[in-house]
């Protein structure tokens, strides 16, 4: 009898790396008024921040049972939205005023509060494995939730003061794909670098091929 087990061993995750921001453009009329929130191209700044603490991703899945002849028939499971949590050592105070859609004066006057509208940008985000190895990943589609931002007194023995960034991550495209990513388990394309994955927003395999190239 041939043998068809296959022993697998993963390697275990070591650290979390650098994450990628990229802000997506609004479609403007003539008169530079916003017509979609969204429209699907991105800002040529990438911004890279090398202060994650930890990052912790939730899928909001939703899952119907369609019933016949007195029993489960079929079912339909949908991933509808990502929620991602990242904790941090520190972020760029204008970074997170434009993920909330604050305004900022010619005088650098900031205002919070108001009915600014928040705009959508790219995350990425690196785990490394043990062995040299890597998982990297866009969430092309991102838009900030909310924010955590706390100050303790300073004491004789130094204590990190971490801040909490919430992110909701929807679908990028028509077949309701939330992320893009490759990874050493499977397979990465000639050409392979950090550096180049994460140069703009991955949300199909030409970007990919393109970004490689």
């Amino acid at each position: 009898m041939s043998n068809n087990i296959t022993e697998k061993k993963p390697p275990i995750k070591q650290t979390v790396g650098a994450m990628y921001l990229c802000f997506a453009n609004m479609e403007m009329d003539a008169n530079e008024e916003i017509i979609n929130v969204y429209g699907g191209t991105y800002e040529n700044a990438v911004n890279k921040l090398k202060t994650v603490k930890s990052v912790t991703v939730t899928e909001n899945s939703d899952s119907n049972d369609v019933y016949a002849s007195g029993e489960i028939y079929d079912s339909n499971d949908e991933v509808r939205t990502e929620d991602i949590q990242v904790e941090t050592i520190a972020f760029p105070d204008e970074i997170l005023a434009k993920m909330k859609g604050e305004t900022v004066t010619t005088s650098k006057l900031v205002f919070s509060g108001g009915n600014g509208i928040k705009p959508y940008f790219a995350f990425g985000k690196v785990v490394k494995f043990k062995g040299d190895k890597y998982r990297y990943e866009w969430y092309p589609k991102c838009r900030l939730t909310d924010n955590t931002n706390q100050a303790n007194t300073k004491e004789e023995s130094f204590s990190e003061q971490t801040d909490t960034i919430n992110i909701k991550a929807y679908p990028f495209d028509d077949d309701g794909n939330i992320v893009a990513r490759i990874s050493s388990e499977i397979g990465l394309p000639e050409g392979f670098t950090e550096e180049k994955f994460f140069n703009k927003p991955i949300l199909t395999e030409s970007d990919l091929t393109t970004a490689m190239t």
